[in-house]
């Protein structure tokens, strides 16, 4: 037996007949994943190649017909969008929402999460075990309660009153993500530095947050799609009439010109996009963070 083979490593075929088979077997898998792929992917392209196209020609012919050369490129769909139909100040209104909503809860989860995974204080264990329980209760249970609440802080309609329900809602995922995570951090690192003198805000800012990155890349890609998709709370929170975001815009054009389909696709795809750039900016971190904290 070589070293390779007792380690488990998988030498490389080295005759057709090896390439063939090990084809042949992996070949399933690909193909079932390509499938997949195929079907989440199509509905996009034909959405962004239906918001480049004329109204005329999204009436009378289907999007395929790109492939068969016969596609007229027009930027009007998007002009008319981000003029007339006041989506751009939508799309202000959804940064102002997301990016702080973002923030907030990343911060104040990882602050909590720190706390569970290595402070000790009494009943640590149960807390965390109430948060948890905290994922189980329906959004749509705690919205009149809210709304009462926030009605006599006077935050009600305001973004201050949306970014601190995104927030309360983000918190319970959040804490349990990050917690897994910075449980698998080195323990002799930790004690290590409180040998050393180091209080829990410095081993927090200088060792967690650090070799914490992809976890916490993970949870903000979670909550920044969560937020610029949500329409339930934008539709009870959001400050009106200037404030509502971008899918309460959607939804009015849909209402408004249901058969203006060059506009619902281009307002769509505007939708669309910026989590499309967050998520590839930062996938590298997405899936090393998810896992990184399922086992220890």
């Amino acid at each position: 037996m070589t070293v390779g083979e007792s380690v488990g490593v998988e030498r490389p075929p080295r005759t057709f007949s090896e390439r063939l088979t090990r084809i042949v077997t992996k070949s399933p898998i690909h193909i079932a994943l390509a499938l997949v792929g195929l079907i989440w992917l199509l509905p996009t392209v034909g959405l962004l190649i239906t918001s480049f196209r004329p109204p005329s020609e999204i009436l009378s012919t289907g999007w395929w017909e790109l492939f068969g050369g016969r596609f007229n490129f027009t930027l009007d769909n998007y002009a008319d969008v981000l003029g007339s139909q006041g989506m751009l100040q939508a799309f202000i209104n959804s940064i102002s929402i997301t990016v702080p909503a973002t923030i907030f809860p990343v911060f104040l989860a990882a602050l909590a999460a720190f706390g569970f995974a290595w402070i000790d204080f009494p009943f640590r264990d149960t807390l965390f075990l109430v948060v948890v329980g905290l994922l189980l209760v329906p959004l749509q249970m705690t919205l009149i309660p809210l709304v009462e609440l926030f009605a006599q802080l006077g935050i009600f309609g305001t973004f201050i009153g949306l970014w601190i329900a995104h927030t309360a809602f983000a918190l319970p995922f959040g804490i349990f993500l990050l917690r897994n995570f910075f449980i698998t951090l080195p323990r002799d690192l930790i004690e290590a530095a409180r040998i050393d003198g180091a209080g829990n805000v410095k081993i927090f800012r200088m060792i967690v947050l650090p070799l914490s990155v992809p976890a916490l890349a993970s949870f903000a890609i979670f909550q920044f799609l969560w937020t610029w998709n949500d329409l339930l709370m934008a539709l009870v929170f959001a400050p009106r009439p200037g404030g509502l975001p971008m899918t309460t815009q959607v939804s009015s054009l849909l209402g408004t010109f249901g058969t203006e389909w060059h506009l619902l696709a281009a307002a769509s795809f505007l939708i669309m996009a910026v989590p499309l750039i967050v998520f590839f900016s930062l996938q590298r971190y997405f899936v090393q963070g998810l896992l990184a904290g399922s086992v220890k």
